[in-house]
């Protein structure tokens, strides 16, 4: 019967009109305060009803979504415009598909709404974790294989996806049963608070957005503080980062959110003019001509010793950074099951990043500083 009923209510506000949801944002009484992200925006209507749209859903994006989330005591015929989905909040039970997503919902508190999750061996968080073994999040299959059966009988309210595009058959195949599809753009954003800043977007869907709000404010508080502290430092070493795989040397962009990280450490990103915001795919001697004398190596791959690293290519002990034992990696901080904490509770924590970064380059700026992500290769 639920599953009907938000069916019904897709099939009045699913087919989005550009313009009517630009009337109902133009009629919002409030907009949410965004700072740094610039992939989704955030308005109240004078009704209640919270108008969430996505900007970028995925790189390159030319198209966009709107939500309408649906406080309890509002009738749905009072939303003003068509719109992708309609999702009635609080939601008690959801489904996430990405690691990213995981802290958000731990930090506001409400990790038992998490029913379930594609591939949860990926899943670190020792909270998550818990509920896994005890059976409480149920295993559906890979993104792009989504166990559609295993997930409708879960009866969630809401799934948050992801994509490269909009070409998701497992996620056209749920909404077609009624169950909203929202899809999360935090990882196409280009800083380090503006991937942060998407604690915004979650909240809403359990009506905390002034503890998002407190959450956030207290990460960019101390990523700001530790950003200036860097600043602070006489001197601006050299940075090399990525590794090769088969022939082909993949670092970060001069625009990626990894250099943005190096750059708020006051560090010299060698490749810092580069355009993008992705990786950049280079030959072995082009990153030998750049970065021979580099005076630190960041984020060898998932390299986690120098025996390990010399025996996959020897020509990595050309490098200077090799040679004197300053490479460093997230590799050696994992989950239980062998997942890498970085990728799922980096992009939610810049300011613990940050922190790890500048300990590397400036050592004597935080002496005390015990190194969560980034650590001495073994």
């Amino acid at each position: 019967m639920r599953l009907m009923l938000l069916f019904n209510l897709i099939l009045i506000c699913g087919c989005k009109s550009e313009q009517g949801a630009d009337k109902a944002l133009s009629d919002s009484s409030n907009e949410a305060q965004i700072i740094y992200a610039s992939g989704f925006s955030l308005a109240t209507l004078p009704n209640g009803v919270k108008m969430l749209s996505v900007h970028s859903p995925w790189p390159d994006s030319d198209t966009g979504f709107v939500y309408a989330l649906v406080p309890k005591h509002v009738d749905p015929k009072e939303i003003p415009a068509p719109v992708d989905a309609v999702i009635p909040v609080p939601v008690k039970k959801i489904i996430l598909t990405s690691t990213t997503h995981i802290p958000a919902l731990e930090v506001l508190g409400v990790e038992d709404r998490l029913v379930g999750f594609p591939e949860t061996r990926y899943i670190s968080s020792e909270k998550t974790r818990k509920r896994i073994n005890e059976g409480l999040v149920t295993e559906l299959g890979s993104n792009e294989l989504l166990n559609t059966e295993v997930a409708i009988e879960l009866e969630p309210d809401l799934i948050i996806g992801f994509g490269i595009d909009s070409q998701n058959k497992a996620y056209k195949a749920l909404e077609n049963t009624g169950i909203p599809v929202v899809y999360n753009g935090d990882w196409t954003e280009p800083t380090p608070l503006g991937k942060a800043e998407w604690i915004k977007f979650f909240a809403p869907f359990f009506e905390l957005e002034s503890e998002a709000d407190s959450i956030f404010s207290a990460i960019e508080t101390d990523y700001l503080n530790s950003k200036r502290l860097a600043k602070s430092a006489q001197e601006r070493p050299t940075v090399l980062s990525g590794a090769l795989y088969k022939d082909i040397w993949y670092l970060p962009a001069g625009e990626s959110w990894a250099a943005g990280f190096m750059e708020d450490a006051n560090a010299e990103y060698l490749w810092k003019e580069t355009k993008g915001t992705g990786s950049l795919s280079l030959s072995l001697e082009s990153v030998l001509d750049v970065g021979s004398e580099a005076d630190y190596w960041i984020s060898p791959s998932q390299f986690s010793s120098y025996g390990e690293m010399n025996g996959a290519n020897e020509h990595y002990s050309r490098f200077n950074a090799f040679r004197e034992k300053r490479v460093h990696t997230f590799a050696l901080t994992r989950g239980s099951t062998g997942g890498l904490l970085y990728y799922e509770l980096g992009p939610g924590r810049p300011d613990i990043v940050l922190r790890d970064l500048i300990h590397i380059f400036h050592p004597e700026l935080l002496p005390g500083h015990e190194p969560y992500f980034f650590k001495p290769l073994e």
